[in-house]
Formats: structure tokens, sequence, C-alpha cells
């Protein structure tokens, strides 16, 4: 979760999608990598900054399942879901260090929101897991 100084959530726009599809950044862990690596290297690939400061790691492992109409489809049809460890950053940098043209694109468009109108965004198979993410880190959502 990517929160701002005025406690605004970063959301993109799944670029792969026909409908309206937001999401928090995330990703996959590569061989021998540490987490927050990954959640560096993530944010790099899917917003083109890492000028963050870790706030806070969520304690569990968190995971969902793919609903019927994607599995096989999504990821090359190589997984059914997805098991995730969310930390919560700070983002020290301005608008204008966010870019969304990557070697990785996944998003079209991105937006700050508050973190009361995440879950109304979000892909329905992926609001569990979002709802403990926002009780993990919703203090850490208000200005610094």
């Amino acid at each position: 979760m990517v929160l701002n100084r005025t406690g605004k959530v970063f959301v993109g726009m799944r670029i792969d999608q026909t409908v309206e599809s937001w999401q928090m950044p995330q990703g996959g862990i590569d061989p021998g990598e540490e987490q927050r690596q990954t959640a560096l290297r993530e944010l790099g690939e899917e917003i083109g900054t890492t000028k963050v400061e870790f706030l806070r790691e969520h304690p569990h492992w968190l995971s969902y399942d793919l609903p019927p109409r994607l599995v096989g489809v999504a990821w090359e049809g190589r997984y059914r879901g997805q098991k995730l460890k969310w930390f919560a950053v700070r983002f020290v940098g301005t608008d204008a260090d966010i870019n969304l043209r990557t070697g990785h694109q996944e998003f079209s468009n991105w937006k700050w929101v508050d973190i009361d109108d995440l879950l109304g965004l979000i892909v329905p198979f992926k609001r569990e897991i979002y709802t403990e993410v926002i009780a993990a880190f919703s203090d850490l959502a208000k200005p610094v």
C-alpha cells in the first residue's frame, strides 16, 4: 500500500482489462530475492519510482484464488491465485516521479484515493484481501 503525504492510497487501472479494474501495486518474488527488495523492484516496474519509506509489514501472508472464468487464462494459465506479503510505504517523491510507462507496464492510469473508497474500486475477488490490508494499515492513512 503506497500512501502519500496526505494519507491517500495509490491505485492503478490495469492495462490488460476491458473494464475498469483498479488495484494497488503487487508482484512476484524472484528466486533469492528478499521481500522488501521485491516490493521496491515491483514499485519501480509498475509505477516507475522507488521513492518510498517502509512503514509496516503485514504480519501474515494473504492469498486469493482467481474466479473460475480467469483460471487457465490469467498469467498464461500458470497460476490459480496469489499469496501476497503486504507492506505499507510512504511515497516521499512528487507526483511527477510516478511514470507508468515502464518496461513492465501494468497500469494505464493512476490516482490517489481515500482509504475508505478503496474497496469500491477493487475487483470483487480481491476485496477480502484488501479488507485485511486496510484493517492492518488504516491508521497510517493520515496526513504527515
